[in-house]
């Protein structure tokens, strides 16, 4: 059987080929973002772009798809390249090895953008690029120090609460005066640092979950 039978029997033939002849650009490759990429490879669309600058470090292994031992130190977009392929050779793949900033120039146009990155300067630049070319995106916000899957939403930047990054992009956002567009957050209060610092402490099974509720979104916009 076709490796998209059972998603032709849930959604219907025309669904498929809708997904087939889409392109989804997903920026950032990472604990999110390896969730949304993987989801949309195995749901047959037919071309994916993805946009990272970074290399798997073993740190990573405890919450990104592409983060293996045996990948470490190579660079995301490739691992995710192959990978994809492996999933379905005919997916055209377009991998950019990038930090996408508001200098960042790409000639493609997506049919659906989802924004996988937590630098807020680099959300505010993909929102911008988005509107520029009338293209429809979603935005993950923060999936860190979060444990409970339950509170995990999707709503408009403007209906968000409790979330510390969707606060910052909301009033960024409203500063710049942008339009309105969809996110998925968690209204989990975030769970305290054991021992302080920088680094923020997260699990695969909320960032994961985020990255799925992403893709989820773009696929039933695409087939609708």
């Amino acid at each position: 059987m076709d490796r998209l039978h059972r998603i032709s029997l849930l959604l219907g033939g025309t669904a498929v080929k809708k997904l087939q002849q889409s392109t989804v650009m997903v920026v950032g490759c990472g604990a999110v973002g390896s969730f949304a990429i993987e989801a949309l490879a195995r749901s047959g669309v037919g071309h994916i772009v993805i946009i990272d600058f970074d290399s798997v470090e073993e740190s990573n292994i405890n919450r990104q798809l592409f983060a293996l031992d045996s990948t470490i130190g190579e660079t995301k977009v490739e691992i995710a390249k192959s990978r994809i392929h492996d999933i379905n050779p005919r997916i055209k793949v377009d991998a950019i090895n990038t930090f996408f900033d508001k200098n960042t120039d790409i000639n493609i146009n997506p049919d659906f953008v989802i924004d996988a990155i937590d630098t807020v300067e680099s959300k505010i630049a993909i929102y911008k690029w988005c509107f520029d070319k009338n293209i429809p995106f979603i935005s993950s916000m923060g999936a860190a120090r979060k444990t409970d899957i339950t509170q995990i939403k999707i709503a408009k930047i403007s209906k968000t609460k409790v979330c510390p990054l969707a606060s910052k992009i909301r009033h960024a956002v409203r500063d710049l005066k942008m339009k309105d567009f969809p996110v998925v957050y968690s209204e989990e209060t975030a769970a305290p640092q054991p021992n302080g610092g920088r680094e923020f402490g997260s699990i695969i099974t909320v960032t994961g979950a985020f990255g799925l509720m992403l893709a989820d979104f773009v696929i039933k916009k695409l087939v609708s």
